[in-house]
């Protein structure tokens, strides 16, 4: 999360216009979900992956951590959709080729769509998204619900991280049933302080008349028509592309 925020905020497109990034980005996700996946998902994932690191400066180190784990997840639920159980005539497995060919459409669609997500989170701080959400008609308690969660949670990872030192630091994890109990205290000690914390929070709040929405100083950024304008005009040439391969596996 550190290393995310960190090249949220210091990235080279840190100062364009939030929609001149969300625009694009939600133009080639909507184009990942509509259209053949596995024509259309490989032009986004590679398109959105080149733009992000050559085009942002994001590191490749940084970008491939932040899609491994959902392509862990992706892969370990191959072989449930490729690899079929019957129990007609005793025990066996069979493979599938319907099932293999739909585990790779979804794992090749939701790498790509998860790839115009990290390009998002890594390019745009979440108080710039807050505008978009804003201008999209989000209701404001739950653009305030995500502003307070984002922020109690680098506090409370804060908070994790000394505990497990402090624990480390006394023999907590030396051993199997140390490790557990410890784990078990640490969980513990933070529920606690959660619900601590936000009883102080809501005291905070009430003390400088909250009345639902929290009020904070917009920057004033430049739209850029030409940038934003490159950006639609890749979205369509992905479509169109994606659309021509199509036609010519079929």
């Amino acid at each position: 999360m550190r290393a995310i925020d960190h090249h949220a905020w210091t990235n080279r497109w840190r100062d364009w216009h939030p929609v001149e990034k969300g625009l694009p980005a939600i133009g080639l996700l909507t184009l990942t979900l509509i259209l053949p996946p596995l024509t259309t998902a490989p032009l986004v994932l590679a398109g959105v992956m080149l733009t992000t690191v050559y085009g942002a400066g994001i590191p490749w180190k940084t970008l491939l951590s932040v899609l491994a784990a959902p392509a862990t997840f992706l892969l370990a639920g191959i072989p449930f959709l490729a690899i079929s159980i019957d129990f007609t005539s005793g025990f066996a497995l069979t493979f599938s080729p319907e099932g293999f060919q739909l585990a790779l459409q979804t794992m090749i669609r939701a790498l790509a769509a998860m790839s115009c997500l990290a390009f998002l989170i890594l390019t745009m701080p979440l108080t710039d998204g807050v505008l978009l959400l804003r201008r999209m008609g989000v209701p404001a308690g739950i653009i305030e619900l995500i502003l307070l969660i984002y922020r109690l949670i680098f506090v409370f990872a804060e908070r994790a991280l000394t505990g497990r030192q402090a624990q480390a630091g006394r023999l907590g994890y030396s051993r199997l049933d140390r490790s557990v109990r410890s784990l078990g205290l640490l969980g513990g000690n933070l529920f606690q302080r959660a619900l601590e914390q936000a009883r102080r929070l809501e005291m905070g709040l009430m003390a400088r008349g909250y009345t639902g929405e929290l009020r904070v100083l917009t920057p004033r950024w430049k739209l850029s028509w030409m940038r934003l304008a490159v950006g639609v005009a890749g979205v369509s040439l992905t479509g169109l592309a994606s659309s021509w391969l199509a036609r010519g596996l079929l």
